[in-house]
């Protein structure tokens, strides 16, 4: 005799109702998930298209609104939908991705995205190297080097705080070039290309001054890269950059 628990008419479904469906006795809310997800990769919603509400959705799938709550919740902080208060929920535009294996100029990835790249330039100096600075440039301590300090924005909305040191010898116009339209990858790819690059990445929280630059709450999480750039001449610039962990990406693919 068949004992599962249906749906109460007239109700909401029952808790038992809300935990497994599909195949592999799949969550409901999992499976509200990838219908979205389906809807979107397929094109039926493209972005900005409001998706279905709370209510819709618990109505469709026949499952409580709490579980249909914890359906979007997951996928806004995944980055796959965004809410506005009073208007409800929309397909997001794709989080921005790097790539682990090559090293790419940050404008050229937001204008290949058909959006416009802007940039606020925080800081641009000559100072001198710390102990960590002096040992990734292969500097004595002490010695003169070029520090600058850059937001990168994706149609005004920052994406990236960049802190690059930079060996003044193998840069010597490091100072003079406009950051507003142009970014220091392209200046140093230009006059000390790349021969190699070591790459360290890791998971952090926004202190106060990040935070405030990428326009985010002091604590949230952030994907911080440690990047040096070598030339054949020598080390040419050590970097920390820091991305907003909901608007950025890493990936690499490999073929062998």
């Amino acid at each position: 005799m068949n004992t599962a628990r249906k749906p109460l008419a007239g109700g909401e479904p029952s808790a038992q109702g809300d935990k497994a469906s599909g195949p592999g006795n799949e969550p409901r809310y999992a499976a509200i998930k990838r219908h979205i997800r389906d809807r979107i990769e397929h094109g039926d919603w493209p972005v900005n298209t409001r998706v279905p509400s709370e209510n819709q959705l618990a109505e469709e799938f026949r499952v409580s609104r709490m579980t249909a709550r914890r359906a979007l919740s997951e996928l806004t902080d995944e980055g796959v939908l965004v809410r506005s208060q009073g208007l409800g929920t929309f397909v997001a535009e794709p989080t921005p991705a790097g790539s682990l294996l090559e090293i790419r100029n940050i404008a050229d990835e937001v204008s290949a995205r058909g959006h416009s790249y802007s940039s606020r330039i925080l800081c641009l100096e000559e100072t001198t190297t710390s102990p960590t600075v002096s040992r990734a440039l292969g500097l004595t301590e002490g010695a003169p080097v070029y520090h600058s300090r850059i937001v990168h924005c994706d149609n005004n909305l920052p994406i990236q705080w960049e802190e690059r040191y930079t060996n003044p010898a193998l840069a010597p116009a490091y100072l003079q070039q406009d950051f507003s339209v142009s970014t220091p990858n392209a200046y140093l790819s230009a006059v000390a290309p790349l021969t190699e690059v070591d790459t360290t990445v890791e998971a952090i929280a926004a202190d106060e001054e990040i935070a405030r630059a990428l326009e985010m709450t002091a604590g949230d999480a952030c994907l911080q890269i440690w990047r040096r750039t070598m030339s054949s001449s020598g080390v040419v610039s050590f970097a920390r950059l820091v991305h907003p962990g909901n608007r950025y990406r890493l990936g690499a693919q490999l073929r062998f």
